[in-house]
C-alpha cells in the first residue's frame, strides 16, 4: 500500500484513482492479461472484474502504491483461473506468437524480447495486433477504441457518428468474426506493418481528436489522450521514418497542440478561435509543423493530414483571426475532399466558405448535409447552422438550431457554451 495510507477510504477517492488509471493504464492491463488468456473478450472481461474488485479492496485496505500493476496481477489471475475451468485451450483465439507459450512469466517476457522488440511500445502493440487487415477498416478502429483505449460504446458511437445500438452491434459482429475465423493477434512482422499502417495512423487520430474535445464528461479536453496520442505517433515516426502518412499525422497533432492552452477560459468553458490569445500560441511547435508540412506537400499528391495541418498552419500564422486566408483554407479543404470526401470535412469546408462568399453560400451546403442525415447526431452539424441562420438573420431558426446541438452534446463544458450563446443578445434574447 501507499505509505501512510488510511485503511478505509473514501470510495469517492478510490472511483478517483481508478479512473485515473483507467485513462492512462487500461491497455497496457488488457495487452499483459490477453497474452496470457488469448481471448480477447475474456481477456476484456478479467480486466473489468480487476477494476471492480479494485473498488472493494481499495476502500477497505487503502490504495496500492502501484495500482497499475495490482490490476494486472488480479487481472493475469482472473486469465488463469478461466483458462483452468477450459482446457480447450485450442478453441482460443491465439493471441500469442508462440504456440508453445505456457501461463509461465518467463514464456511472456521471452515473447517480449523477440518478435514484439519490433514494436518496443505496450499500446502500440495492441493496436496493431487489433488492426487486422481481415476485419473492416471501421471494425478495427472501434474495436481498438473499445479494446486498447477503454472508450464506452457511447462514446466510439458519437466518433462514428452512429447510434449507440449501431456501434455495439458492430462491435459484437468484429469480436465474433475473430473467434469464429481464429484471426491471429500477432505483432506482425516489419513486411506487415505498412498494410495496418493506415487504420493505426486512423486511431491515434481519433485517440487525438478525443483528446481535443472530450467526447464526454465535465471538461472540454483530455490532456492524457493528446499526449499519448503525440507520443505514440513519435515512436511510429522513428519506426518507420520513411512514411509520409506518418508525417502529415505528427504535423497535424503538433500546429494543433500549439494553441492547446488558449481553447479554455478560466471558467471551463471554450474559447472561440477569434477570441484567443495569438501571443500565447506555441511559436516553435509551429514552426516545427510548418517544416513536416513543406516535406510532406513535395511528394507527388498531399494525404489527408497533410492537408489539415496545412490548414490549421493557416490559422496559425494568421496575424489576427480577421487576417485570416479565408480563401487559403476553401482551396486546402477542395483538396482536401477530394482525399477524404466525408461529410464532416464538408461541414468544416462550409464554415470556411461562408468566410469567403457570405453565410448565405455557406448555409445553401449546410442544409443539404443536414437533410443527407448522415450527421444526425453530430451536434456540430446543428451548431454551425444555427451560427449561419443568427448572421442572416433567421433568428427564431437559428435559436432551433442551437437548442437542437445543445440536446446533441454529451460534453458538459461545450453545452454550458453553446446555452450562454443562446442566452446571448446575438441570438435576440
Amino acid at each position: 500500500m501507499r505509505r501512510g495510507a488510511p485503511r478505509n477510504v473514501v470510495q469517492s477517492d478510490v472511483e478517483r484513482e481508478l479512473a485515473k488509471v483507467h485513462e492512462s493504464e487500461w491497455a497496457v492491463v488488457l495487452a499483459a492479461t490477453a497474452l496470457i488468456v488469448r481471448d480477447l473478450d475474456v481477456a476484456e472481461e478479467c480486466v473489468q472484474e480487476s477494476y471492480a474488485t479494485a473498488l472493494v479492496v481499495w476502500t477497505r485496505d487503502g490504495i496500492p502504491a502501484n495500482p497499475s500493476a495490482w490490476l494486472t496481477t488480479v487481472a493475469k489471475r482472473r486469465a488463469v483461473d478461466v483458462l483452468r475451468r477450459d482446457m480447450r485451450l485450442q478453441s482460443k483465439v491465439p493471441l500469442l506468437v508462440t504456440e508453445e507459450s505456457t501461463l509461465n512469466d518467463e514464456v511472456e517476457v521471452e515473447h517480449r524480447r523477440s518478435d514484439a522488440d519490433e514494436i518496443g511500445d505496450e499500446r502500440l502493440r495492441l493496436i496493431f495486433m487489433c488492426c487486422h487487415p481481415a476485419l473492416s477498416r471501421e471494425a478495427q478502429m472501434a474495436l481498438t477504441l473499445r479494446l486498447v483505449v477503454g472508450m464506452s460504446t457511447a462514446d466510439i458511437a458519437r466518433v462514428f457518428v452512429v447510434t449507440e445500438t449501431t456501434m455495439a452491434a458492430r462491435l459484437t459482429r468484429a469480436k465474433k468474426k475473430i473467434a469464429i475465423a481464429r484471426i491471429p493477434f500477432r505483432v506482425p512482422r516489419e513486411s506487415q506493418l505498412p498494410e495496418r499502417l493506415s487504420t493505426v495512423l486512423g486511431v491515434i487520430y481519433l485517440l487525438f481528436t478525443m483528446g481535443h474535445t472530450a467526447q464526454s464528461g465535465e471538461t472540454l479536453t483530455r490532456p492524457e489522450l493528446v499526449d499519448e496520442a503525440l507520443r505514440m505517433t513519435h515512436v511510429l515516426r522513428e519506426l518507420m521514418p520513411d512514411e509520409q502518412e506518418i508525417r502529415g499525422l505528427l504535423a497535424l497533432l503538433v500546429v494543433t497542440t500549439a494553441r492547446q492552452g488558449t481553447r479554455v477560459g478560466s471558467d471551463g468553458q471554450p474559447i472561440r478561435l477569434d477570441e484567443q490569445d495569438r501571443t500565447q500560441w506555441d511559436g516553435q511547435a509551429i514552426s516545427d509543423a510548418r517544416d513536416l508540412i513543406d516535406e510532406g506537400l513535395r511528394f507527388g499528391r498531399p494525404e489527408k493530414y497533410v492537408l489539415q495541418a496545412a490548414i490549421a498552419l493557416v490559422h496559425a500564422q494568421a496575424p489576427s483571426y480577421e487576417e485570416t486566408d479565408w480563401a487559403s483554407i476553401v482551396r486546402l479543404y477542395d483538396e482536401l475532399t477530394v482525399a477524404w470526401p466525408t461529410p464532416i470535412v464538408a461541414l468544416n469546408r462550409a464554415v470556411a466558405v461562408s468566410m469567403v462568399r457570405g453565410p448565405e453560400f455557406a448555409l445553401e451546403e449546410v442544409e443539404a448535409l443536414d437533410a443527407q442525415g448522415e450527421l444526425a447526431s453530430y451536434h456540430y452539424l446543428p451548431a454551425i447552422k444555427a451560427d449561419l441562420l443568427r448572421r442572416v438573420g433567421r433568428l427564431e431558426e437559428a435559436r432551433r438550431e442551437q437548442r437542437r446541438a445543445i440536446e446533441l452534446t454529451a460534453n458538459e463544458s461545450e453545452r454550458a457554451y453553446l446555452e450562454s450563446q443562446l442566452a446571448s443578445p446575438s441570438f435576440g434574447l
